[in-house]
C-alpha cells in the first residue's frame, strides 16, 4: 500500500484441467514413471566432463539420465544373496 491506496489485483486466471494434468505429469521423456526413480544423487564434475556427458548421451540418441543410470547398473549390479 503506497499513501493508503489500494491496488486491485486480477481475478484468478480459470484452470485448465488438460493443461493442469500435463504440468504435473512431466514429460515422461526419460522415466516411465516418477515413482520408480525417487533417490536424487547430485556429484560435481567440470564442465569438460559435463560437456562430454551430455553429447555421448545425444549422440547415443538417449537422455543424460538414462545413460548414466544404465553406467551405474553396470557397475554397481545388484547383489543378490
Amino acid at each position: 500500500m503506497k499513501n493508503g491506496k489500494r491496488i486491485a489485483i486480477g481475478a484468478r486466471p480459470t484452470v485448465n484441467p488438460q493443461a493442469d494434468a500435463w504440468v504435473r505429469q512431466g514429460d515422461g521423456a526419460d522415466i516411465g514413471s516418477t515413482d520408480l526413480y525417487n533417490a536424487r544423487l547430485t556429484i560435481d564434475v567440470t564442465p569438460a566432463l559435463r560437456a562430454r556427458v551430455k553429447v555421448t548421451a545425444f549422440t547415443q540418441g538417449v537422455t543424460v539420465a538414462q545413460m548414466l543410470r544404465a553406467l551405474l547398473e553396470r557397475e554397481f549390479p545388484e547383489q543378490r544373496p
